[in-house]
């Protein structure tokens, strides 16, 4: 902030308060022939109903003072006169700074603790019930609100629970999406494929999964998931690969849906999944704790 800022913010607020004082005192003088209950000022409604005005309590005007007072205080131990930085030298930045200190001090032990045990030990439970309850609390807080409360997932965000992996449901890649992050890409087929053929297609890919189609339309499909490249990601049975997070088309489980419409949309327009990295924001130790709490989730 430029010196001039700073003044003209110290000269605004010095001055307001400095007439707040005048105001205040020229409130409490006492005016010649006032009344010390008040007189009526002559407005009358409904026969007999009267507005009084009656002088504010003495009491009640000190209450301003004391409000004033300790607003110069405030301004004198802590920031807020341009950049002057109060007596006190305190800064929200500092007191956070010196809190996350605090809870890493207490925190960060119980971490590397559980952090040395492996995941699949510590999704177990048993003696190693506080990490997973731990776990479940840090999924809580940072994972809900995309894949859920009880982890079954929505529409775009996976379920944890079903054994169904996109990127592998090993502990260690469960991890690793957890840190690293993931960026699946279904690219854009408009253009490409269209009419019947796409409606041959989307017939073949809900056979896959058992789903009763059109036997006809579904044997036309076939080739043209070869032909359009699908079999690079899905595979030549459509069972995925989730070294790319291509997922299973065989199973059942869609992450979109599994409707003639929402799979045209996924074909045409194609979709694009991001799972962002935890790394900077939670590190290792702790996104170990919630790999073990997820692993739990489905291999019990």
């Amino acid at each position: 902030m430029s010196t001039f800022w700073s003044g003209w913010i110290i000269v605004l607020t010095v001055g307001n308060i400095l007439a707040c004082v005048w105001l205040v005192w020229w409130t409490m003088k006492k005016r010649k022939d006032e009344s010390a209950t008040g007189d009526v000022t002559g407005h009358t409604w409904d026969g007999d109903l009267q507005e009084y005005n009656n002088p504010l309590p003495r009491w009640w005007l000190w209450l301003f003072y004391i409000t004033l007072v300790f607003g110069a205080i405030y301004l004198a131990l802590y920031p807020g006169l341009g950049t002057f930085a109060g007596i006190t030298g305190w800064t929200s930045g500092g007191q956070y700074d010196g809190e996350m200190q605090v809870a890493a001090e207490t925190y960060d032990p119980i971490f590397e603790k559980y952090a040395a045990i492996s995941i699949e030990e510590l999704a177990k439970g048993g003696e190693h019930a506080e990490a997973l309850e731990m776990g479940k609390r840090m999924y809580l807080s940072y994972c809900s609100q995309c894949h859920g409360s009880s982890a079954t997932g929505a529409v775009g965000y996976p379920n944890l629970t079903d054994g169904d992996w996109l990127w592998g449901g090993e502990p260690a890649r469960i991890k690793e999406s957890i840190v690293q992050g993931r960026n699946a890409v279904m690219p854009p087929h408009a253009g490409r494929i269209e009419g019947e053929k796409l409606d041959n297609l989307v017939a073949y890919v809900r056979s896959l999964s058992g789903i009763s189609v059109d036997a006809g339309k579904a044997e036309a499909g076939k080739a043209e998931y070869a032909s359009l490249g699908c079999i690079g990601c899905h595979g030549v049975e459509g069972t995925g690969n989730t070294m790319l997070g291509a997922p299973n088309l065989t199973d059942n489980i869609w992450l979109y849906g599994a409707s003639e419409g929402v799979i045209k949309q996924t074909i045409l327009e194609g979709r694009n999944g991001q799972m962002p990295s935890q790394k900077e924001f939670l590190g290792e130790d702790k996104s170990h704790i919630i790999a073990a709490y997820i692993y739990s989730l489905s291999a019990k």
